[in-house]
């Protein structure tokens, strides 16, 4: 089986989601909605790759429950050029890329935990689906809240 090598991988994925989640509340901390649901949408992620990292010791795969996040040296400089950003032109046009990044990357997610539900199914993994299921669920509020965020600021930023 190589459920675990896909397991693997949406682990990657999952982190990966939260840090940019992370990365742009924090360089879009001007926007207080952007900022503090960003952070808590992170943390959905986070849970997901400890609950991944459990399920994949039964596939053959050692991964580790608590990554590292990104430098504090990284994260200081980005909340002080966000504080001193503001909400301009320019910034609305970063935050419209930045969503469609983050959209693209929960996109992604979305299909990996896809793949797992059906693999989950077809070896008749209760515990396995039930999480693919739970999980795939919170990853399209992810990827719809992004979608729904790009729609709100576009216009903003590309007519305006």
């Amino acid at each position: 089986m190589k459920i675990g090598v896909v397991l693997r991988d949406l682990h990657h994925d999952e982190v990966e989601l939260a840090r940019a989640l992370l990365r742009m509340a924090d360089k879009h901390r001007a926007d207080h909605e952007f900022f503090h649901l960003g952070h808590d949408l992170a943390a959905w992620s986070m849970r997901h790759v400890r609950e991944i990292a459990a399920m994949a010791v039964r596939f053959g795969e050692q991964l580790d429950p608590e990554p590292a996040d990104s430098a504090p040296v990284v994260d200081s400089a980005r909340r002080w050029l966000s504080e001193r950003g503001g909400r301009s032109a320019e910034v609305e046009l970063v935050m419209v890329r930045d969503l469609r990044e983050l959209y693209l990357r929960a996109s992604s997610v979305l299909t990996d935990w896809e793949m797992i539900g059906q693999a989950a199914q077809a070896i008749v993994d209760d515990e396995l689906l039930e999480l693919a299921q739970r999980c795939q669920a919170e990853t399209k509020r992810q990827a719809t809240w992004a979608n729904s965020k790009i729609k709100e600021s576009s216009t903003q930023a590309l007519v305006v």
